[in-house]
């Protein structure tokens, strides 16, 4: 229970400085991607499901309060929760390299998935300028935001784990 509420209060949080701070601190009009960050660092730390699940949910956030139909972007998110799960076999915490490169994949995919569901399939071509200007901008600056936030949500993993084992353990006893 108490994991679950964390992750609603991150989840929340990191939606409202997403739309808020860091709008407020954008480089060329481009915002770093928080939940993309947070989905891929559930899913490294706890596995596909839970990757999808904090992916759908990061998803509707967005398709409530910007996206144009309800659904679009929690399918990407969720995708993209659940494939990063599948790297959780083969993750160390400790090493920041897994998840900044699958932050970095993440945010490419996202960015093209988008661009082919709301541009291309409305007969806008232009790949290019789109890539130059919205996807490789903004996954330069979600990368640098990674380096900070990522040891955060590690941080706070490992403690929720702590507490998780302690609980166990006196269950057990």
């Amino acid at each position: 229970m108490k994991r679950f509420i964390i992750t609603v209060f991150l989840l929340i949080t990191l939606f409202i400085l997403q739309g808020t701070l860091f709008r407020a601190l954008s480089f060329a009009d481009t915002v770093p991607n928080l939940l993309i960050i947070f989905t891929v660092s559930v899913s490294l730390m706890r596995g596909d499901t839970a990757g999808m699940l904090v992916g759908f949910f990061c998803g509707l956030l967005v398709d409530i309060f910007t996206g144009p139909t309800i659904g679009l972007y929690a399918l990407i998110y969720m995708y993209i929760g659940y494939f990063n799960g599948g790297f959780n076999k083969i993750f160390f915490p400790e090493d920041i390299k897994l998840p900044m490169i699958m932050v970095i994949v993440s945010d490419i995919l996202y960015g093209f998935f988008v661009y082919i569901l709301l541009f291309l399939l409305r007969g806008r071509t232009e790949f290019s300028f789109y890539f130059t200007k919205v996807i490789f901008p903004e996954s330069i600056y979600t990368i640098i935001v990674t380096v900070i936030i990522y040891p955060l949500l590690l941080s706070i993993n490992k403690l929720l784990e702590k507490d998780e084992i302690r609980k166990a353990r006196k269950f057990v006893s």
